[in-house]
């Protein structure tokens, strides 16, 4: 049985692996600009409907870029567009912060969401490159680790930052992510070829990556549970606001989240890598789906606590491992392409998820909004499994050709 120790799960992987994670966990620091993007506006004088405008526009322009990145990685390679994507993403951060007027700011809001993720499929597509399909269950959970890391402390400076103006948000924005760019042009190898068949006999299967039903029903899947996972930015304050806790109780979730995260995440995912990866992706959707709408339920912090706790343990069991299965569909030449065709459901349940959870809490009340989390939570465990079967037989192993050895 495989140790589940901290030592354990580091071991083995390899240097360009390493320089990804450390890169999106640096990344992920320096991520500040859009979750205070509300109240640096504000500042500047905007109503809360242009702040929404803005808002939106980057969320437009986020539809775009995980797709624009998985193109560009299988055309040009993972390194130049991980190069290239974050430059592109320090720079228009850098145009936001200066932009004037509501034109100037939606322009560069609709640039920001546009090369914000482009660099994220060619990050995908690196570690599935390097590391060996037995080991990209570990890798891609411990990125999520990383990822998950960096946000926490990226709120947490974030919020010491705007004491000395929001500019400093913009500026260490810029300077982080033009740091993982340059460390990937310098550390990185050079990118190869990929080979344009990867099975004997044959094309790879699913080579197009919008012809693959496995993956289309994993992205809708995952599109799903993002509409769910959206309420904890919309649902979640709004009913802690209702039961009078206050704004402190709702910043207090995401650090008991990422509390959680932190300390159970490595240990958790090496004890679930034991069982069939899509099993405990659909069980992960079912619990996020329940441990959200038990939101119902919590009148008192300590309550919504146990839903935190809850959901939280759904979140990391579903974000685990879906990376490593969109890598083991992907053929080699395509793995930009998969991986940007399930990281947009990641976008899209963003800009479909928070005003269709505002709606159903305004317009039909709370309990339709948890109601319809559960559902969807149920909804995910049962087409999961359904998949079950048909991912089994299309990650088999091919069976390689007998030959015979001429004796004599």
């Amino acid at each position: 049985m495989r140790k589940l120790t901290t030592v354990a799960r580091l071991a083995g992987l390899p240097k360009s692996f390493w320089i990804v994670f450390a890169g999106q966990f640096v990344n992920r620091i320096g991520n500040m600009v859009v979750p205070f993007l509300v109240l640096y506006l504000g500042q500047q004088g905007m109503s809360a409907g242009d702040a929404g405008l803005v808002l939106g526009a980057v969320g437009a322009g986020g539809l775009a870029s995980q797709p624009l990145g998985g193109s560009l990685t299988d055309r040009f390679g993972p390194r130049l567009v991980l190069v290239g994507g974050l430059s592109a993403s320090a720079a228009s951060i850098a145009l936001l912060g200066c932009a004037r007027g509501l034109p100037a700011i939606l322009a560069a809001a609709v640039l920001v969401g546009v090369v914000a993720d482009v660099y994220r499929p060619a990050a995908a597509a690196v570690v599935a490159r390097v590391v060996s399909p037995a080991d990209r269950p570990r890798a891609y959970s411990l990125i999520y680790w990383a990822v998950n890391l960096g946000v926490a402390l990226g709120g947490l400076i974030a919020g010491i930052l705007t004491s000395h103006g929001y500019w400093t948000l913009f500026l260490v924005q810029s300077l982080t992510t033009a740091a993982f760019a340059v460390v990937t042009a310098a550390l990185l190898p050079a990118d190869r070829p990929a080979p344009r068949r990867t099975r004997s006999g044959g094309d790879a299967p699913g080579a197009g990556a919008l012809r693959d039903r496995l993956l289309l029903a994993l992205t809708a899947l995952n599109l799903v549970n993002g509409v769910v996972a959206a309420q904890i930015t919309v649902g979640l304050p709004l009913a802690i606001r209702d039961d009078g806790l206050g704004a402190g109780a709702y910043g207090a979730v995401f650090l008991v989240s990422g509390v959680i995260i932190g300390v159970t995440q490595p240990l958790l995912s090496a004890w679930l890598e034991r069982y069939d990866r899509l099993v405990v992706l659909s069980v992960s959707w079912l619990v996020f789906g329940l441990g959200i709408a038990a939101t119902a339920l919590a009148d008192t912090w300590p309550e919504y606590l146990v839903t935190v706790c809850v959901w939280t343990l759904g979140e990391i069991g579903a974000a685990s491992f879906v990376g490593s299965l969109v890598a083991d569909l992907a053929p080699e030449h395509a793995q930009g392409r998969y991986q940007a065709t399930f990281g947009w459901s990641y976008s899209a349940a963003q800009f479909v998820g928070p005003p269709a959870g505002a709606h159903l809490y305004a317009s039909l009340g709370p309990g339709a909004l948890w109601w319809s989390c559960a559902g969807l939570g149920v909804a995910g465990l049962v087409a999961g499994l359904a998949l079950v079967a048909p991912l089994r037989r299309r990650l088999r192993p091919v069976p390689q050709p007998i030959t015979l050895e001429k004796v004599g």
